[in-house]
């Protein structure tokens, strides 16, 4: 409980702190509306054309656009000011005060800033996911679990890329290397050619984390599918908590 008291405030003090430029949140909102009108159009331009991706459906594509969107909002809300500041505070040495904290030192770094510009991405992916729920029947209990299953894997694997920045500080904007796949994540994999659905699926999961909820909230894939799913997005969170523990043995404090 201590730590969804700590979450919370971490979050009320930094919408407070951004909210005092509404201005900037409703560009963003504008700006994240545009993006998501050119991404539908692409996929719209596809279907006009008779193009099959992948044999889904417009309304089931729509479903994978979503969960993309959702992603996307975790990323630029919670894990891109955040992790982006772990190679900052290597650099000035300020990661010593958050290693002294009672606090998990994974937790602090992830979670201490917020910011509102991800908030229209989860609006667009409401808008979507709740238009593919009224067209498919999509089984929403499901794809709300799968979805969380996604994030945590979303989040390890983003907080793994990141912790390698206390051997390369240089590289801070490494995590937008994921933001880049979320972009390709937008349409099923399983509508690209063999190789890059191989790379997607074995070298960096995304098709666990955007075609898999919504095939089983679809009913293309069965319930059993969140075990594996459960399974893997564990398996990386350890593995990042895991490669964090063994990253700060090589970290030169300020003090040292």
């Amino acid at each position: 409980m201590r730590y969804f008291k700590l979450f919370g405030i971490f979050f009320l003090t930094a919408l407070a702190a951004r909210m005092e430029y509404r201005a900037n949140f409703l560009m963003a909102l504008v700006i994240v509306s545009l993006e998501s009108s050119g991404m539908l159009l692409g996929l719209y331009l596809f279907y006009q054309n008779g193009y099959d991706l992948g044999g889904w459906r417009w309304q089931e594509a729509l479903a994978v656009m979503g969960s993309a969107r959702f992603l996307e909002g975790i990323f630029v809300s919670w894990l891109n000011p955040n992790l982006q500041r772990i190679s900052e505070r290597v650099q000035q040495g300020t990661l010593d005060f958050v290693l002294l904290k009672p606090v998990d030192s994974q937790f602090w770094v992830s979670t201490e800033s917020f910011t509102v510009w991800g908030l229209p991405s989860f609006l667009v992916a409401g808008l979507l996911l709740g238009y593919a729920t009224v067209t498919t029947g999509l089984e929403l209990p499901y794809l709300l679990l799968a979805l969380a299953f996604a994030s945590l894997l979303f989040y390890s694997l983003a907080f793994t890329l990141a912790t390698t920045t206390i051997w390369f500080v240089k590289l801070y904007n490494v995590v937008n290397v994921l933001g880049a796949v979320l972009w390709n994540a937008q349409y099923p994999v399983t509508a690209y050619d063999r190789p890059f659905r191989l790379f997607m699926t074995y070298v960096l999961p995304v098709y666990f984390m955007t075609t898999v909820p919504a095939e089983l909230a679809l009913g293309r894939k069965g319930p059993e599918i969140l075990i594996p799913l459960g399974l893997l997005a564990l398996a990386f969170f350890l593995f990042s908590r895991v490669f964090w523990r063994f990253a700060l043995r090589s970290y030169g404090s300020a003090s040292s």
